[in-house]
């Protein structure tokens, strides 16, 4: 197998002690969508890394063999666990492709988003994977901009996408799009929703508006609540009240949708319908009210072959978000091939029409540098989850 290789930033230990004032950032807003997988208790073994001394000078060796490839995760503060699991995936995705083409080097975007994608524009890397949360994504993008260096972010905020940042995160309107049009397929008609007060919900509450529409069916109510029990109640039991309708989209995390769904149904029987929140919680069968319920993510399947890989190498299970990981470095890869080491990173490239493939299926981006992902609908039952209305295999 070709050697392969990842460096570890080490910031100077001045710079160091002044980023740490700057604080660690919260996991927040649209981060919500995306949830995980738990994880073990047994330790994790990553491979050690090649760490440059701490009184390295800026900028590091010219490489002209492989491309610079910058990784912006936290690695400290309270989503250094996510960050660690999206950095082990790329370890893992170099070693699986066996490719000599393409260098990693992790920067914390914990110590400061801004001053980590300054010090991976420093060190001559043409391409920036990450960051995770849409505000660092907001941080990175004009000094990578200013610096021609495109960044294939991690984030589902689509907000931010767009002028050299392309986002690969899961974009919720997409799964509410999906399972729209596969229940007014099955001859549903008159639709109604449950929204949180929150980024999240809003943008739900938009697609589902829109997919209604485009779909031929009816809206009839769309509620929202707060992060209470009794709002949450409330809104269910208008709903249930609202006017008739036959399927109702919960746009919240299955646990949420056990809550409401008995008031919802108070009313008569009626098509429930998830997001891709519901992917990694396959005890949801275990209430009788969730099971027939359908909704839409991306397939699972090469994911738990990479969470085997990942358990057996690390020592614990992945958070589902590394597979964008993973992911993004078998799309550099294929780049790379045709990708003169030491020159920019054809952008333009990522416009394919023949999209990608990876462990979450196939993907394209749009003219927006938004990750369009084809995604499967699954229905809830007892023993877990059924794919009723796979994925599209290509484009």
């Amino acid at each position: 197998m070709a050697e392969t290789a990842i460096e570890r930033q080490a910031n100077a230990a001045s710079r160091r002690k002044m980023l740490r004032t700057m604080g660690t950032l919260a996991m927040a807003g649209l981060l919500a969508a995306c949830q995980v997988v738990p994880k073990s208790n047994g330790p994790a073994t990553p491979p050690p890394p090649d760490r440059p001394a701490d009184d390295i000078g800026p900028g590091l060796p010219t490489d002209t063999d492989r491309h610079r490839v910058a990784l912006l995760v936290p690695e400290t503060g309270p989503n250094a666990d996510v960050g660690t699991a999206i950095a082990n995936a790329t370890t893992m995705a170099l070693l699986d492709s066996r490719t000599e083409k393409v260098r990693i080097t992790t920067y914390d975007t914990a110590l400061g988003a801004a001053a980590a994608a300054r010090q991976a524009v420093a060190d001559g890397n043409k391409l920036i994977l990450g960051p995770l949360l849409s505000e660092d994504v907001a941080a990175v993008a004009p000094i990578a901009r200013a610096a021609k260096v495109p960044v294939l972010s991690f984030s589902n905020d689509s907000s931010v996408a767009g002028n050299g940042v392309f986002i690969m995160g899961f974009v919720p309107g997409q799964s509410v799009e999906r399972v729209v049009a596969y229940a007014r397929g099955k001859g549903h008609v008159r639709f109604g929703a449950l929204v949180p007060k929150n980024v999240y919900g809003d943008r739900s509450a938009a697609a589902f508006r829109t997919a209604v529409t485009e779909a031929g069916g009816t809206l009839v109510a769309v509620e929202s609540y707060d992060r209470s029990a009794t709002a949450l109640s409330g809104a269910a039991r208008r709903l249930a009240s609202g006017g008739a309708m036959d399927a109702v989209l919960i746009a919240d995390s299955g646990g949420t949708a056990i809550r409401a769904v008995p008031l919802i149904k108070s009313s008569g029987n009626k098509q429930i319908l998830g997001t891709e929140l519901w992917n990694t919680e396959a005890s949801l069968g275990s209430n009788a009210a969730m099971r027939g319920a359908w909704f839409a993510s991306v397939s699972d399947g090469l994911y738990g072959q990479l969470a085997g890989k990942y358990r057996t190498r690390f020592g614990k299970a992945p958070y589902r978000l590394a597979s964008l990981g993973y992911d993004s470095v078998l799309l550099t890869v294929r780049i790379a091939r045709d990708w003169k080491p030491g020159t920019s990173f054809p952008a333009s490239r990522l416009l394919a029409a023949d999209g990608f493939g990876g462990i979450d299926g196939i993907f394209r981006f749009n003219n927006r540098g938004i990750a369009l992902r084809a995604l499967e609908v699954s229905e809830v039952g007892a023993g877990g989850f059924r794919v009723v209305d796979p994925a599209p295999t290509k484009w």
